[in-house]
């Protein structure tokens, strides 16, 4: 078995721009546990009162995985173990397991310590020896030791063995600048292993974009505990990530870390501390990225739809994710029938409307249209390639104008004429601005008819100019993002006006949303 070590929490709030609350850091923790995650670093209780506060209320779950750790340092220089009030925070914050950091570059020690090489060896081995008299166990983090050990092999060998005479439950070697390549980090370990009884551990960072690699080698190379972050968040490049490293033991190294039903979690864990974090969740990261899964050309969706090992390696369920087919310019038959299949649209691909479907969207893509991210559009194109679709209602015309005086914030008015039902109706409304104005006189026109209306909302917007050299005549693409409460659905619409291009992807979003409410009744 190989442990589970994480340290999203402490090292993986080093990343720029996260900031955990204690209530964000619980919630993390609970995930964690029913991943199947063996150990929790929770962070450091002597440095701040946020930390404090999380190792007082997360003794209050009841976890079913994973032990909970509290990370710290050595004791300071010239000072006994019992003096140091971080250790003590430690011990009374109530954990089973303290994960201590302690220098095994001379290099640190000189002139980040500014201490003696001798001194730093006493301050490991005396730690740890104060914390195991206090009932803990205790996880040595050898920081920067590869670095260490190509710069005074002697030395960085003597930092641990002075963790492993005072009865280190772990000894982990840490990667800490991330320059280590893989094979070079093998060989350091093969070297290493049999100079301490304790068992080791690994804890890589990312700067030379093989923290993973590494971590895999080093469990090839006897390591029993492998560190690091969901999604790799952590400083700099970030650390090893264990989105990657838990599927890679278990599908491909044959071990069992975690169950399969916790496999499926993945996916899920790896999308919540990213939306926790107040972070997009990452799109193409392997196994849990919502494109780690995408297919596009034509040839791969027609021998993925023969078998879809033929361009997977593993079943995207397997670790909770799912496949996802896109429509392009390069698309081909195969995508379409796919998709249609997908949305439960009949398409006769004998016929000439998937012929007429691709054409027409290859015409659209050309204008600047992207149905990638809009699949409402997309579906809805498809209805109309078969002839299957019907519109809700029809613009008989429209006027925007917006006016701007002096010192006053713009105003826009949107009026609108449309056709739903027979019935003609003519309206007007106010908006923050043009597209907004427009949106809120199409609702007023269609919610006597529509009652659905109302529970849709919108969740983005974005606007891409197509082309920059055309200045403000460029092209635009529109992307609505919308949803009910219940689903989410994206839309899209090009032009040079970009009234034209929203109101494009406002109206399939705003039909779209309609119909599903209909669909439900």
């Amino acid at each position: 078995m190989v442990e589970l070590y994480d340290t999203t929490l402490r090292d993986g709030t080093q990343r720029e721009g996260i900031s955990y609350s204690t209530e964000d850091k619980l919630r993390i923790t609970k995930k964690l546990d029913k991943l199947g995650i063996d150990y929790i670093e929770g962070g450091w209780p002597g440095s701040n009162p946020k930390d404090i506060e999380y190792f007082q209320q997360v003794q209050k779950l009841s976890l079913t995985n994973a032990t909970v750790a509290a990370f710290g340092s050595t004791r300071r220089p010239g000072i006994e173990a019992k003096e140091d009030s971080n250790l003590e925070e430690i011990i009374t914050s109530g954990v089973e397991i303290a994960t201590i950091v302690g220098k095994s570059w001379d290099f640190h020690v000189i002139e980040a310590l500014e201490t003696e090489l001798e001194e730093n060896l006493a301050m490991i081995e005396e730690t740890i020896s104060y914390l195991k008299s206090n009932g803990l166990q205790v996880f040595y983090d050898a920081e920067h030791f590869f670095d260490a050990y190509k710069s005074n092999t002697e030395y960085a060998i003597e930092t641990i063995q002075a963790a492993d005479r005072a009865g280190a439950d772990r000894i982990i070697l840490c990667d800490t600048n991330g320059g280590t390549l893989p094979l070079e980090l093998r060989e350091i370990i093969e070297k290493v292993k049999d100079k301490v009884d304790t068992s080791l551990g690994i804890h890589a960072h990312n700067d030379s974009e093989v923290a993973v690699a590494n971590s895999l080698l080093a469990v090839k190379s006897g390591v029993v505990q492998v560190q690091g972050t969901i999604n790799g968040y952590g400083e700099r490049c970030g650390n090893a990530n264990l989105s990657s490293i838990i599927p890679n033991l278990k599908l491909k190294q044959g071990i069992d870390s975690v169950t399969e039903e916790q496999l499926k979690r993945l996916t899920g864990v790896s999308r919540f501390v990213s939306e926790v974090a107040n972070l997009t969740p990452p799109t193409h990261k392997p196994y849990v990225g919502d494109s780690a899964f995408a297919h596009k050309g034509g040839i791969h969706v027609s021998a993925l739809m023969k078998d879809p090992e033929t361009y997977e390696h593993l079943a995207p369920e397997t670790v909770g994710n799912r496949r996802k087919v896109l429509v392009s310019e390069l698309s081909g038959k195969s995508n379409l029938m796919y998709k249609a299949e997908e949305y439960g649209i009949e398409i006769d691909k004998e016929n000439g409307d998937l012929k007429q479907a691709l054409e027409k969207i290859k015409e659209l893509e050309h204008q600047g249209y992207q149905f990638e991210g809009a699949k409402a559009s997309f579906e809805i194109l498809m209805k109309k390639a078969t002839n299957s679709y019907e519109k809700l209602f029809e613009l008989e015309g429209c006027r925007i104008i917006t006016e701007k005086a002096s010192g006053l914030t713009p105003l826009s008015e949107a009026t609108i004429k449309v056709k739903v039902n027979g019935q003609i109706v003519h309206t007007a409304a106010e908006g923050e601005g043009p597209v907004n104005a427009l949106d809120n006189a199409l609702r007023k026109a269609l919610l006597e008819f529509y009652p659905a209306l109302e529970e849709i909302y919108l969740i983005d917007y974005k606007v891409r100019v197509l082309d920059g050299n055309d200045g403000t005549s460029a092209k635009v693409r529109v992307l609505i993002e919308s949803g009910n409460g219940h689903e989410s659905w994206g839309t899209v619409g090009a032009s040079t006006n970009i009234i034209e291009a929203s109101w494009q992807a406002l109206v399939d979003s705003i039909e779209y949303g309609i119909k599903l409410s209909q669909d439900k009744e």
